[in-house]
């Protein structure tokens, strides 16, 4: 069977030995069923005559490690049964554009994962108000006097530009701070760009817990991403910001209805950031496992599950 994954360009550059990214272990599992797997970035896809392409390289395992041959194939993105959509954010007019590259393909021909057309009519940030008694106190606004209110009435909050990720662009404020005025007027570029705000939960300090679904299942298994570089929030990812974490039956009893919903929408795939039982964030773009970290701290093969799942998908699609 040949699969296509849609990465990151970054992920391409630094393609070999990259064991953080989810992309490499899926893309490894599937090379070991014996599938044929090749990558394309989103720069590479196009259309002719109607007819959706990707100029795409062909992976290969060596010494159980993934490689990819440097020569240029132009394949019919329909020639391939399988498309890993994973491209990380910006989420800005290239990538859009991206996903409109799938409203030309046959569908009953190639299953797409996450459906493109899913990922671009869900923001990540603001989309999880769909779910919002599971979220902490929030508001979405461009404007300054709003986010004042906001501020005097929860004494701490939380901005976040609604398209960046890896907590790029988030800041916290705190009701009294002397820059006040430039943090929103930066984060709102002076009061014409949309950002969520959330009310800030003190629990953050402990860092935020990664709930993982696959279709209508919450994982058992969970990491805790921990703040970094004195920052309040977990931007590096390394050995020592990830830690075991449990998920309670409470947890799991929560976010069920949350995997049902975004499964029955095309985004089976999906982590969920959750402080204190509360989602502060859905990654449905190029969501994390973790599974370098999962596979060490329960002793599983975390891909193989996900790559079961993804293939079963494919035979109900069939």
């Amino acid at each position: 069977m040949d699969i296509l994954f849609v990465i990151d360009r970054v992920e391409l550059k630094y393609f070999e030995f990259n064991n953080l990214v989810t992309n490499f272990w899926l893309i490894r599992e599937f090379l070991n069923k014996k599938e044929n797997v090749y990558i394309t970035t989103i720069d590479k896809l196009g259309i002719n005559s109607g007819v959706a392409y990707a100029h795409c390289f062909r992976s290969y395992l060596k010494d159980g490690n993934i490689f990819y041959d440097r020569t240029d194939i132009l394949r019919k993105i329909e020639d391939f049964k399988l498309v890993m959509f994973r491209p990380d954010p910006p989420v800005d007019l290239d990538y859009i554009s991206a996903t409109y590259i799938f409203d030309f393909v046959d569908r009953n021909r190639t299953l797409v994962l996450n459906d493109p057309k899913a990922i671009r009519n869900f923001n990540e940030k603001m989309h999880a108000i769909k779910f919002l008694d599971l979220m902490p106190e929030n508001i979405v606004t461009s404007s300054k006097s709003d986010i004042i209110d906001f501020l005097n009435k929860h004494d701490e909050i939380v901005l976040k530009p609604l398209n960046a990720c890896f907590g790029a662009g988030v800041m916290t404020l705190k009701k009294g701070d002397k820059n006040t005025a430039v943090i929103i007027n930066s984060m709102t570029n002076n009061q014409s760009k949309l950002v969520m705000v959330q009310k800030y939960i003190p629990k953050a300090k402990f860092g935020d817990k990664r709930v993982l679904f696959l279709g209508d299942e919450v994982l058992d298994v969970c990491v805790q991403k921990l703040p970094s570089n004195d920052d309040f929030k977990f931007n590096e990812h390394c050995d020592s910001n990830i830690i075991k974490a449990n998920l309670s039956e409470r947890e799991k009893e929560l976010f069920l209805p949350v995997a049902k919903e975004l499964n029955k929408q095309g985004l089976p795939l999906v982590g969920l950031d959750v402080i204190d039982e509360k989602i502060i964030e859905i990654n449905v773009t190029s969501p994390c496992y973790f599974i370098k970290e999962i596979n060490n701290h329960f002793g599983i093969n975390l891909e193989r599950k996900i790559t079961e799942f993804i293939l079963s998908k494919m035979f109900i699609n069939v």
